[in-house]
């Protein structure tokens, strides 16, 4: 019996191609005892019919919930492709004996690379000085000066496997770095030339705040308004995580005050946004669809390490990256693994 992998269908575009373009399936055509199809789910939770008979899933925006588990006998991974597992019931999964996995190396320079696009975009105010052009208001420029980097604050929002990304490649620009991260680990910051400290002092003296931390019960509105109002009126917030973690009304009325210099969001508390939310409306917050990071690299990055996790497993071995390190021991798991 074929060792079976379903990839949800919001892989594919309309014309049925897989609109990442290479993320490496090559690897599962050329793998013995592997059969891989497309489930036909695109969004939504998983309905239960549509996992039977599958030992793995490689999963994009789909959610995985606990009725998504019912009768799936076979199901041993839950590859994500990406870091963020919220579209996972981690806790259901683990109690099943199902092992849930990211891939942090294909996402880590992709986003990091992002986060520093979208942070030279506010500090440069590309948004306006595009505008300038294509509205004719060229001789406007003087009043849209930008804010050089070198000898300000960054500061970072978690500092794991992104956030230490972006410490590295925002190293050469001459910016005083500060992270907040309960979990850091403070040589290797220091090493890095990173001081690690609270969060209201980080947000107290950042000229550009980064937001790179997952978002769990605990970070959800980490940002709050309270916080977001010890941040200095000349700075920036730059969010390439996960929406929730900044109250996104707060942080609107922020920018609509002028409390901040501004903001450059690639996530929403509800994505997508709504048309109507007042935030699309206002012109000191530079906006991209949750996909600023979305290059070959990152998609050929994170596919690789989704499909290799599913050829772990299909070879009985433990795969890279679980998040849920308890159920490589569960006995449903050890089962299924032993089977191979």
């Amino acid at each position: 019996m074929p060792f079976r992998i379903g990839l949800t269908r919001d892989f594919l575009d309309p014309d049925g191609k897989v609109g990442w373009g290479d993320i490496g399936l090559a690897a599962l055509d050329e793998a013995d005892g592997v059969a891989w199809d497309f489930i036909d789910v695109v969004s939504g939770d998983i309905p239960p019919e549509a996992v039977r008979g599958y030992d793995a899933l490689i999963v994009l925006t789909p959610r995985v919930t606990e009725d998504t588990l019912k009768g799936a006998d076979r199901l041993a991974l839950v590859a994500r492709f990406g870091v963020g597992y919220d579209n996972v019931d981690v806790e259901t999964c683990t109690r099943h004996g199902v092992v849930v996995t990211i891939t942090p190396d294909g996402v880590r320079v992709p986003v990091a690379v992002s986060a520093l696009t979208l942070l030279l975009a506010a500090a440069h105010r590309l948004r306006e000085k595009d505008a300038l052009v294509r509205t004719g208001r060229w001789e406007d420029k003087l009043a849209y000066m930008g804010t050089g980097l070198t000898g300000r604050a960054l500061g970072l929002v978690g500092w794991g496997n992104i956030g230490r990304e972006v410490s590295r490649v925002c190293a050469p620009l001459g910016l005083r770095q500060l992270a907040a991260d309960p979990f850091a680990d403070r040589d290797a910051a220091e090493a890095a030339g990173v001081t690690l400290v609270e969060l209201d002092t980080l947000l107290a003296e950042a000229d550009f705040v980064v937001v790179t931390c997952a978002l769990t019960p605990q970070t959800r509105h980490l940002l709050n308004a309270s916080r977001l109002a010890t941040m200095k009126p000349s700075a920036f917030l730059v969010n390439v995580a996960r929406g929730p973690i900044v109250d996104q009304a707060a942080l609107t009325e922020a920018l609509t005050a002028r409390r901040i210099a501004g903001a450059a969001l690639d996530v929403f508390e509800v994505e997508p946004p709504d048309p109507a939310d007042p935030l699309l409306a206002l012109d000191n917050v530079l906006l991209t669809p949750h996909a600023v990071a979305w290059t070959d690299e990152l998609a050929l990055g994170n596919g690789r390490g989704a499909i290799q996790a599913a050829l772990d497993v299909a070879a009985g071995r433990a795969p890279a990256h679980p998040v849920n390190p308890a159920a490589l021991d569960h006995p449903l798991f050890l089962s299924r693994k032993a089977s191979r």
